[in-house]
């Protein structure tokens, strides 16, 4: 479901209100902290420069979980 979601965040980074909606759809479905750690990581190195506040966001909200 990780990889699914890397490819569907790469195909909607062109918008984004796309790019929030999808990426707060992938915290939804990820139960492993280990994973959201991964997948954050992921997230900063690949999309941090063009949606730093997005991110930053979304995985604020995960922990607040």
């Amino acid at each position: 479901m990780l990889e699914l979601t890397k490819k569907i965040l790469t195909k909607v980074s062109f918008d984004a209100h796309l790019f929030q909606k999808e990426l707060n759809k992938a915290l939804n479905w990820i139960t492993s902290a280990e994973e959201i750690k991964k997948f954050k990581e992921w997230c900063i190195v690949e999309f941090g420069a063009k949606y730093p506040i997005i991110i930053k966001k979304a995985f604020a909200l995960e922990v607040a979980k």
